[in-house]
């Protein structure tokens, strides 16, 4: 009766098109990224207008409907997964996805806009949306600012949050918040932007968002780069930020992890025609006045010949492109390799070395069996580490038993090591009860009591998060 009489409140105030019952139409929804979550929705709503999702607002409210809010569905928490039971109705943001206006200097982009189609418009005004990652066809400007999103270039330009100069957001009471006007000091208070960026949808609907644009790359270069061990890469790492501020990217990949994607993605080869147990990626881009990257990387690693065993320097976009094809396809060679407990941590940048050799080691000692390695950003800490399963292990092996007291282990240890069990990704309902069980109390009760005044009636993202 409840859905029904929020069914029938909406169907007074939105078009025909915004509401979706047919299951076929809304099954494709329903399961996560991974494919790890499957819920149940009777409903599918899509606004096309910031008025419409206040008007979805004030009727869940009334009714006690829960919202999950959705953009292009690649959580890899199943932070925009319905709950199992029904008892919310999926809300998605992929009709508000028009580029309101943009120049050289910033856009303002609704929450459905995907990320490529804003790193090109981008680029047709000479500037560029500095944030990048693998989920770039399918990844929302609006999920990426609830997830607080993070990608390949954080080490120069910082996550989403540094990205954001204003928002338009729908809050309880279908209340709508606005600074997309973008003002540069304003002290009222608590910024009510930031309690939005990262909080995954439990606060509020973000409909709109300010970005900040930067100038287009005027030269890009890439090198990549066979290393003996993650000491000195970062050692590498070091060097070339003292030498130079025009690092953009420093990606670390072991070798079992390219040889996945060599195994499994058609059409790519190893770079380096040497064998090396580490490997990494840098990319460099300079101004049109300036040194070209090419020559940058070549003077600069020469400086560096005792901390890597080979390299090879890109010598054209495409090239660049290949090497970073291998880069974002770890996420799906590895998935093709089999059962693996991932996680995405991050560490203080001089502890990752050691986690990675140290305690990936420690991991496989306590569970007979498995073998941990770890890829990423080393620039920013953030690494993706997987702990493969023992030969044989069944698919949901990450969700049974042994595979959650394996990554209640590796949080244990990050967290010991004054690390974050979610470095870009997220909690979700993946990491709800480890959020629960290891962060500081302070945090919790912080973030409880913000949930609590801000959604006062609970309906936004019920199961997530907190």
């Amino acid at each position: 009766m409840t859905l029904a009489a929020f069914c029938a409140a909406l169907a007074d105030q939105l078009p025909a098109n915004a509401i979706v019952t047919d299951p076929g139409d809304i099954a494709p929804w329903l399961t996560d990224w991974r494919g790890r979550w499957t819920g149940t929705s009777p409903l599918l709503l899509q606004p096309s207008t910031t008025e419409e999702v206040a008007v979805i607002v004030r009727a869940a409210e009334a009714h006690g409907v829960g919202l999950v809010p959705q953009g292009g569905n690649s959580s890899m928490v199943g932070g925009a997964t319905p709950p199992a039971d029904g008892s919310a109705v999926l809300l998605s943001l992929r009709r508000l996805n028009r580029l309101r206006s943009l120049d050289s200097d910033h856009a303002v982009a609704e929450a459905g806009v995907i990320l490529d189609t804003l790193q090109q418009a981008a680029a047709g005004e000479g500037a560029r949306f500095p944030l990048d990652l693998g989920a770039r066809g399918s990844a929302t400007v609006g999920g990426l600012a609830a997830t607080n999103a993070g990608g390949t270039q954080v080490l120069r330009f910082g996550t989403m949050r540094a990205q954001v100069l204003g928002m338009e957001s729908v809050l309880s009471g279908g209340l709508v918040h606005d600074s997309l006007g973008g003002l540069k000091k304003d002290n009222r208070g608590v910024s009510l932007d930031h309690l939005l960026i990262g909080a995954e949808g439990t606060l509020g609907i973000i409909t709109a968002l300010r970005l900040r644009l930067v100038p287009g790359a005027g030269q890009r270069g890439a090198a990549w780069v066979g290393v003996a061990n993650p000491h000195h890469a970062l050692a590498l790492l070091r060097c070339l930020e003292a030498a130079t501020d025009t690092i953009e990217g420093f990606e670390l990949i072991p070798d079992v992890s390219l040889t996945r994607v060599l195994e499994h993605i058609p059409q790519t080869r190893a770079p380096l025609t040497t064998n090396a147990p580490w490997h990494v990626l840098i990319e460099a881009v300079t101004g049109a006045a300036e040194e070209p990257p090419q020559q940058l990387l070549e003077r600069l690693l020469g400086e560096s010949t005792d901390l890597l065993t080979d390299a090879v320097i890109a010598q054209s976009d495409a090239q660049t492109e290949a090497l970073w094809r291998l880069r974002h396809s770890i996420s799906e060679a590895e998935r093709a390799a089999g059962p693996a407990a991932q996680h995405d941590i991050s560490l203080p940048i001089d502890r990752v070395p050691g986690f990675l050799l140290d305690e990936a080691r420690l991991i496989e000692r306590r569970f007979p069996g498995t073998k941990a390695s770890g890829y990423g950003h080393l620039g920013d800490g953030n690494v993706h580490f997987h702990v493969r399963a023992p030969a044989g292990a069944p698919p949901g092996w990450a969700d049974s038993a042994e595979g959650k007291a394996v990554s209640a282990f590796v949080h244990d240890l990050v967290t010991a090591a004054g690390g974050s069990i979610s470095a870009e990704h997220g909690i979700g309902q993946m990491k709800k009860d480890e959020l629960a069980r290891l962060a500081p109390p302070a945090r919790m009760q912080a973030l409880r009591a913000i949930k609590a005044a801000m959604d006062p009636h609970g309906v936004f993202n019920p199961g997530k998060l907190v």
